[in-house]
Formats: structure tokens, sequence, C-alpha cells
């Protein structure tokens, strides 16, 4: 396709709204977006954006355009993530995502299988958005709550994960340790900062204790550990961490509704592959020693 650079990076301006935005999205120079969207406009003898203060924003002809530029990103995205999977050895790039919850408990996981397996390169994707396996972004997904629905994919349950309730030593030695949970209302938390969070144990908290007592929010769940660890209120920890922090110290019972399910997912074209059968295979082995010890 002999303009297809130029309208890759109308593709990229349209999803970021910015000239740097594009730029730095396709690893190029600024100057270089400002290029290819003048040669295309005039190529096509038809404005594609609309220039304002604040960046770029799409033509009714643009849109047009971008809606045929994204189906084919897309595809070439889908082709190289399948293409990338089909080796038959368990070698090259294995690429995992799952929320940053899971960070501790699944990374010492992934540095054993790939000590077993030298060849294969670990990419372990984290953020708020979910990673598309149909469009090649990961090879497995470990995804928390209601079952995963989307269409061409093998969705397996994996484990349920237990959540603590937890306040580090030194909050405790300034405030005290709750005396039941009638008293949680006169303590100070540590949340995460997202009110529409459908996290059972989030749900469980929201109901129980006053927002003002929300003293503390953070963007993702290693800041929330950071700073429970440090004193600043009372939070929910992965069980697991308890292992790893003996400072931490559980408030109340752990409570059955705050767990939310795990399942393994995977894209059926790669499912069968040597690679993503190996880690599976070693993922579950090794819960399955845990829950025996």
């Amino acid at each position: 396709m002999e303009n297809w650079d130029e309208i890759r990076t109308a593709y990229q301006v349209a999803r970021k709204g910015t000239v740097s935005g594009a730029a730095e999205m396709l690893g190029v120079h600024h100057a270089t977006v400002i290029r290819h969207i003048d040669a295309l406009e005039q190529r096509l003898g038809v404005k594609l954006f609309q220039r304002h203060a604040r960046g770029y924003t799409a033509t009714e002809a643009g849109q047009d355009l971008l809606q045929v530029a994204q189906a084919t990103d897309d595809q070439f995205t889908q082709l190289a993530g399948r293409i990338r999977g089909q080796g038959e050895g368990v070698s090259g790039d294995l690429v995992i995502t799952s929320l940053d919850l899971f960070s501790g408990m699944l990374t010492p996981i992934m540095v054993a299988f790939q000590n077993e397996n030298p060849e294969v390169n670990i990419r372990y994707r984290t953020g708020d958005r979910v990673f598309r396996l149909e469009y090649g972004e990961a090879h497995v997904a470990i995804r928390a709550g209601s079952m995963p629905e989307e269409p061409d994919n093998v969705v397996q349950p994996f484990m349920s994960q237990r959540m603590s309730l937890v306040a580090s030593e030194a909050y405790i030695a300034r405030h005290g340790r709750p005396e039941g949970l009638e008293d949680l209302p006169n303590h100070k938390f540590v949340v995460f900062d997202n009110e529409k969070s459908r996290a059972p144990f989030g749900i469980w908290l929201r109901e129980r204790v006053p927002e003002e007592k929300f003293t503390y929010r953070a963007t993702d769940n290693r800041n929330m550990l950071d700073a429970i660890l440090a004193g600043a209120g009372l939070g929910f920890v992965i069980s697991q961490e308890l292992d790893h922090h003996p400072e931490l110290v559980e408030v109340v019972p752990s409570d059955d509704g705050w767990s939310a399910p795990l399942w393994l997912v995977t894209h059926v074209d790669l499912h069968r592959t040597t690679k993503v059968q190996a880690f599976l295979k070693f993922l579950k082995a090794h819960f399955k020693q845990n829950a025996a010890a």
C-alpha cells in the first residue's frame, strides 16, 4: 500500500489528538507527522483534521478514512501476534497480562518459568485497559471477576483470590487496632482511586465506611501497598502479601465475600501452541503444589 505510512500516521493523530502524541507512538519526529498529514490531505483533496489550540480533531472525511485505517491496523496487529505465537518450541516472546494487583504473585512464577526455558522472553503487561487477545496483544490473560465472554477465547477457571484487610504495625502503634467490624468507620483507609471499581472488597468497604475515611487514594495496587506499609491507613491486599510482609497485621478475619474468581484466558488460535501450553501447565502446577502445602 503506497501511502500506508501516511494513513497510519493520520490514524495515530486521530487516536492521540495531538501531533506530539502520534509522534511518540510511531517513534518519529513531530515534523514527520505534520508532513504525512499535509501530504495525505493534498493527495485526497480534502481536510482530514480541524486544527485547534488543543490538537487535531478528525473531520467527517477524516472519520471515513480512519475507520478503514483502524480495521487495517487491527488486522496487521492480529496477524503479527498470531505469527509470533506459532512457533513450535518454547522460545521467543511470551506475553502475559493481568491486573497489577497480581504482580507480586505472578512475577516469581514467570521468572521460574523463564529459568526453565531460557529462550523465552517474558513480556508482562498490566494497566487500566484490557489487552485484546484476538489482536495478538497477549498470549495468556489472567482475568478477575465474572467469566470473560469474548468470542474465540478459551476460558478456564483458575483460582479464587482471597483478600485480607490489613494495617501496618506502625499504623496500629499510632491509631490502635479496630475492635471489630463496627469500629472500622473510626479508622483511616487506603483505597484505589476509582469510585466505580466493582472489586467485591471495594464494594463491601464502601457499604460500611464513610467516604471521608478514605484518606489516601492511589492509582495502582503497588502504590496502595506502599502506602499501607508506610502507615497511611488500613487497606486490602491479596492474602499472599502477608507472607512477604510480616509487618502487616490482619485487622479482621478474611471474608469469602471479598474474594474474586480468577480465569485463565487464551485465544483459540494460540491455545494449543507449545509455548502457551507449557506456561499454563507450569502455572497450574505451581498453584496446585502451593494449595497442597
